[in-house]
């Protein structure tokens, strides 16, 4: 179990993700630079699993109260012309169960930036939590009520992050299917290929947020 940091420490970034196939991306991508502390947390699929591996992280102190938290790893997407290898950054995250409240992603202007200097494609707005694969219409009906992309375990996660303490929380994920790129049709594991590598490449984007979040506010 990782340590509990001292109290004048500077808070590590959580990295959480549901698979190991996700965390071996984000831990291909390297740090560069001096960065904060990380904790890489594998939570398990699906939201249940999101959300108590979050939990107990945290009670653990895996994190600080003050720890910023990115959910990561793989999503669909639910947009029309989305391709695999491009990202979501979430505005909000809303869970699949309706009792949950939205959680609002108020801090994620640099990790768009960052992105985006990258060369990569983002997308931002609604990512909504499903407790299964999400396919055919459900998918069209969950983008016209208004949703960017889902997947199993943002909502979830954040969710937890911030019922556990105030905290900066974002969920960046790579797409990796998408309306006409679903999973098990031909080119799947070209589009899986592709994803992977934009995963790989965005461990740095999230020290570079983690480093702005420390910085003194005005």
């Amino acid at each position: 179990m990782p340590r509990r940091p001292p109290p004048d420490a500077d808070p590590p970034l959580l990295v959480a993700c549901a698979l190991g196939m996700e965390r071996l991306a984000l831990r291909g991508g390297g740090r560069g630079g001096a960065s904060p502390p990380l904790v890489m947390l594998r939570t398990g699929m699906g939201p249940q699993a999101a959300e108590r591996a979050l939990a107990k992280a945290l009670r653990e102190g895996s994190a600080t109260a003050r720890s910023p938290v990115v959910a990561s790893g793989f999503c669909a997407g639910l947009a029309p012309g989305m391709r695999p290898g491009d990202v979501v950054v979430a505005e909000t995250t809303r869970d699949h169960r309706p009792a949950a409240p939205e959680v609002i992603c108020r801090d994620n202007g640099p990790l768009l930036r960052a992105l985006r200097q990258r060369g990569l494609t983002v997308h931002t707005g609604l990512l909504r939590g499903s407790d299964h694969v999400v396919r055919g219409a459900e998918r069209a009906a969950l983008h016209a009520a208004g949703a960017v992309a889902v997947d199993m375990e943002s909502a979830a996660t954040l969710h937890a992050a911030v019922r556990a303490g105030i905290r900066p929380v974002a969920a960046v994920r790579v797409v990796v299917d998408a309306p006409e790129h679903e999973l098990m049709r031909i080119g799947t594991v070209r589009g899986g290929i592709s994803a992977f590598r934009v995963l790989r490449s965005v461990l740095p984007v999230f020290f570079e947020w983690h480093r702005s979040l420390l910085l003194p506010r005005r």
